[in-house]
């Protein structure tokens, strides 16, 4: 279940619109409203303009109601209109989808299928005219924004590379409510919708043409005078919408009964696969499109499979899970937001020191966001190892079509590889904004760095340093300029990765800190802000988890349990593949600094041989090596199976088996976690729930459905998750009693999110 790359050239531009329209009558009849901007008429096609009060043009039904008079008004009856252009005045953006603010804003989630069938009536409003609509699209055409596209005749896409189409609602937890899952297979076949719509799979252009999403693709600047040719032609018949022809593969799965069922089977194997049970909205998917597919094309039919579309759009909406991932959603803009405000200056060259994996990744991230980047390690043999894993990632990106050659050139453009051979380095370093180290986790050595460093760069440059567990004011100590001094801490493997912690000392600038902010933003990061202690927010609560991973082999879990009942959790992965993923030297490290450190009885557990020392005494350093809890064919290569000489003495390390059921293995793992989120909110290490869900979710990955830590409490009842770590607390220790915030909030009933 993929969507296969086809390479086919774009469709050339018809002669008679390569030169723009000029038309002798260009008269605005439609004064300016709150969603729609004036609109044209262009020899007899009415050009609509979207242009909503917001930043992007979204749905809802205020919307509506404006686009139902302005049709009746000015359309229905004017005998003058043959067709009808769809276009946005907003750069960058067609539809962006429904206003989720309304969605949330609707107590009784049952009205929200009248609003989906009242969306329908409004296009039969539209067709009922009998004149041909085009939807010339530019920027962003989501969720309902693709679904108002479809609607139309006619579609038209530009090649710019913010243009891009999709049916995301499934990351909210949510369907299609206005007619995606129906007419987006009619479309591009339902092997092609079902991936997009399960997946929220964005296309791009090129891709949606070839699959039959789109009609015609065009520049930018050629778009709305296309779209008006275009519509002139379908309305004289001069032009028909062309079909996309089936293969016989396509036929033979989608158009037999055989093949629809092994096409169904297939999905369901997916849908379990890939959501462990905990999305309801993949299965109400595949219910949906499917019941299309087996419905009549009789105008009764669609209209009942619209009702039941409309139907399951109302039950998710019910959903605690979608509750949980639109509030996931605010929280990924609440911290797109730069809390210190515009920087007042803006950082345009970035020194990386040190070109490992780590330094490679930020450098990739800022060069693509057109930074300049100054990378550089100690041999010119480093540098070149970080310059290939960049160019290995653009090969990738530019192969999958998420890349242009040309956005690639310009990408590589931006980078300065320099080693401490070349004699012109600390020119370069002369001229830098901020420098972000990714240098090994040493004290005495990030102290050297900054101090060679000030002797080289300008007095406003910012020094940010990727540490993972090091206090920033420990670092700034060697700083003659320590208010220039901050922490920034990337996350592995930093392309993909989408959290960037911001950390500032107690004598860190305003001014510095909404710098870093603006670079982590411009980076494509979520940044969150925390206070400067070990651990910082997300490996502070990792650190009781390991802990409680090592506790459970003692009490007799096996490796491949604890991962699989974690997976089964809705985890990415499980404590043992994080572990080797991370590499067991740096887990162990982590372990020993935070026990050194403030957390005190939290980083308490299971007594006896030290799992993680003993494994790094032989070198068994996880995926990095070849082996760790796991062997892989070579060393950062596929897990093969369990590594035997860790098997072999695993009964070393457990204590005694207590035959733990998998709901008291996840429970006594996440609580760890759980715990000391609300702890660091108790503290002040952060200063939102929202801080610290964005973190546990896209950091490490946290049971995404239940939209963090945070919001999972207010689900499931602080009362209820105390007193469990309470008979955890008898059971097995203090390291299990709950914070004092927490047992407040068990107490008063009271909730993280009011």
């Amino acid at each position: 279940m993929s969507i296969t790359s086809l390479t086919s050239p774009l469709s050339p531009v018809h002669p008679a619109v390569a030169e723009p329209i000029l038309a002798e009558e260009n008269v605005g009849i439609y004064p300016r409203g709150k969603f729609f901007g004036p609109m044209d008429v262009v020899d007899g096609v009415a050009v609509i303009r979207l242009d909503g009060p917001n930043k992007m043009n979204t749905i809802n039904d205020e919307m509506r109601i404006e686009a139902e008079a302005m049709w009746k008004e000015h359309i229905s009856g004017n005998e003058d209109i043959k067709a009808a252009v769809f276009i946005s005045s907003k750069p960058d953006n067609f539809i962006a989808g429904a206003d989720i603010n309304m969605l949330k804003s609707i107590e009784n989630k049952d009205h929200l299928k009248d609003m989906c069938m009242a969306g329908h009536d409004l296009f039969d409003q539209f067709k009922a005219k009998g004149i041909p609509i085009v939807a010339a699209i530019n920027g962003a055409c989501l969720g309902g924004g693709l679904e108002w596209a479809l609607k139309c005749d006619y579609r038209i896409a530009s090649t710019s590379s913010k243009t891009k189409l999709g049916l995301p609602e499934v990351m909210l937890g949510l369907l299609p409510g206005w007619g995606g899952t129906q007419n987006l297979p009619r479309l591009v076949g339902f092997q092609e919708a079902t991936t997009m719509i399960l997946t929220g799979k964005e296309v791009r252009p090129d891709k949606a043409r070839k699959i039959g999403l789109v009609d015609l693709v065009v520049d930018p600047n050629a778009l709305e005078s296309v779209a008006v040719s275009q519509a002139l032609q379908l309305a004289e018949g001069s032009l028909k919408p062309k079909t996309k022809k089936k293969t016989w593969m396509q036929w033979a799965m989608e158009d037999t009964p055989m093949g629809r069922s092994l096409f169904w089977q297939q999905v369901d194997k997916m849908i379990a696969k890939n959501t462990g049970g905990h999305y309801p909205a993949a299965y109400a998917i595949r219910d949906v499109i499917k019941n299309g597919q087996e419905a009549g094309s009789s105008p009764t039919a669609r209209r009942q499979a619209l009702e039941y579309e409309a139907e399951r759009f109302v039950e998710l909406a019910k959903t605690p899970v979608s509750t949980a991932l639109i509030g996931l959603f605010d929280g990924m803009n609440a911290v797109k937001k730069n809390r210190f405000g515009e920087p007042a200056r803006k950082t345009n060259t970035v020194a990386v020191l040190g070109a490992g994996l780590m330094g490679a990744g930020i450098a990739q991230v800022s060069v693509e966001k057109g930074m300049r980047v100054l990378l550089k390690d100690q041999e010119p043999a480093f540098v070149a190892r970080g310059e290939k894993v960049i160019a290995d990632n653009f090969d990738k990106k530019v192969k999958r079509k998420r890349m242009s050659m040309f956005n690639r050139n310009i990408a590589e453009s931006n980078l300065v590889p320099l080693a401490d051979s070349d004699s012109f380095w600390t020119k370069h370093f002369n001229g830098a904004d901020m420098i972000i180290e990714a240098v090994p986790e040493n004290l005495e050595l990030k102290h050297k760095v900054i101090q060679q460093m000030e002797e080289i760069i300008p007095e406003h440059c910012i020094f940010a340093s990727n540490t993972s567990a090091l206090p920033i004011r420990d670092i700034a100590k060697a700083s003659k300029r320590p208010e220039n001094i901050i922490g920034m801490h990337y996350f592995s493997p930093v392309p993909q990765m989408k959290l960037l912690e911001i950390i500032c000392h107690e004598g860190t600038s305003k001014v510095v800190a909404a710098a870093a902010v603006d670079v982590g933003l411009r980076q494509g990061k979520l940044p969150i802000v925390v206070k400067d202690v070990p651990g910082f927010y997300v490996n502070r609560c990792l650190g009781p988890f390991m802990v409680e991973t090592t506790a459970l082999i003692a009490h007799g879990v096996g490796i491949e349990q604890l991962d699989k009942t974690i997976k089964k959790l809705g985890m990415p992965v499980g404590p043992i593949t994080l572990c080797d993923e991370v590499g067991v030297d740096v887990a162990y490290h982590v372990r020993e600094f935070l026990s050194n450190a403030d957390l005190g009885v939290r980083m308490n557990g299971a007594s006896g041989p030290n799992v993680l020392k003993d494994m790094m005494d032989q070198g068994m350093l996880g995926k990095k090596s070849g082996a760790g809890f796991y062997v892989y064919d070579k060393p950062g290569g596929k897990k093969k199976g369990v590594n035997p000489k860790v098997a072999s003495r695993l009964p070393e390390f457990v204590e005694k088996d207590l035959k733990l059921s998998d709901e008291d293995i996840g429970d006594r793992l996440l609580s760890r976690f759980v715990n000391e989120a609300v702890l660091c909110l108790q503290d002040g290490i952060i200063e939102r729930p929202e801080d610290g869900d964005i973190g546990a979710v896209f950091g490490c990955g946290f049971l995404p459905y239940t939209g963090g830590p945070f919001r999972m409490l207010d689900e499931r009842g602080a009362q209820s998750y105390v007193d469990m770590m309470m008979r955890h607390a008898d059971a097995y220790g203090e390291q299990f009693v709950p914070c004092q915030l927490l047992q407040d909030m068990a107490k008063s009933g009271d909730k993280f999110y009011k």
